[in-house]
């Protein structure tokens, strides 16, 4: 039976882990590898890893790099920064990791999306989708939200479903490290408009937030950073994850 989905998503910057807040203000945390490891050891549904770098600093895809974070993966991995092409997509699956994420890339060629949907399958496919509010609406923006696209997002949801993604995450810039909660009316004018799995990402504090997106939106992807990396008021950094009981209180009901 098919039920949320609830993933640790880890932002990476010269191959270190960081945490951001409004996309800005990147703290470094540790190893990302080692935060591999222990999602592993708490049984975390999957994981999204993205290089926040890459589109700034026009990196591409260090393949050594993701080869080393497939390798210590025990759950599905989704891995983005970079990509620009269907090679160096097939590159990356070639390493183990189960879903490529496109975001700038998506939004500068659509058609890159079916190109990729297309050679491997459209449940492989991830376009990351960094939205912030505005006056009477919303706007995707790229470059680590310093460049506005223009772009509604409903309607470029659309675009892309019909490119063929598989999944779309929609990523809350304004809340984004605030652990103040996900933006609920952002993400229910997107899944109320497409059809393929949405995973929300941005405000996350704990599991009373998961719990309301699963009682509003039933299947989804709830994902969060500083959450599963900071404990307490004080945000210490402890890597922690749901366990069985509580993954029970939000599914059995």
């Amino acid at each position: 039976m098919l039920r949320s989905r609830i993933i640790p998503c880890l932002l990476i910057q010269n191959y270190g882990l960081v945490k951001t807040v409004n996309f800005k203000y990147d703290k470094y945390i540790g190893d990302p590898l080692n935060a591999v490891r222990i999602f592993n050891e708490k049984k975390a549904d999957e994981i999204i890893i993205l290089d926040i770098n890459s589109t700034t600093k026009s990196i591409k895809p260090d393949l050594n790099f993701v080869k080393k974070l497939a390798s210590e993966c025990r759950m599905p991995l989704c891995y983005g920064g970079g990509i620009k092409s269907l090679d160096q997509a097939q590159s990356i699956f070639s390493l183990g990791v189960e879903k490529i994420a496109l975001s700038s890339s998506a939004i500068e060629n659509p058609n890159l999306v079916k190109e990729i949907s297309n050679s491997v399958g459209s449940q492989s496919v991830v376009v990351v989708l960094d939205i912030k509010k505005k006056i009477f609406n919303y706007e995707i923006y790229t470059h680590n939200g310093k460049k506005s696209t223009g772009l509604d997002p409903v309607s470029f949801c659309k675009i892309i479903e019909n490119k063929g993604a598989g999944e779309i995450v929609i990523n809350s810039i304004d809340n984004d490290g605030k652990m103040n909660g996900y933006d609920l009316k952002l993400i229910n004018k997107i899944k109320n408009n497409v059809n393929i799995p949405i995973t929300a990402l941005g405000g996350c504090s704990g599991i009373d937030d998961i719990n309301d997106l699963v009682e509003r939106f039933k299947i989804i992807g709830c994902a969060a950073g500083s959450n599963f990396i900071y404990k307490g008021k004080l945000k210490g950094v402890l890597i922690n994850y749901l366990n069985s009981s509580e993954k029970d209180k939000i599914f059995n009901k």
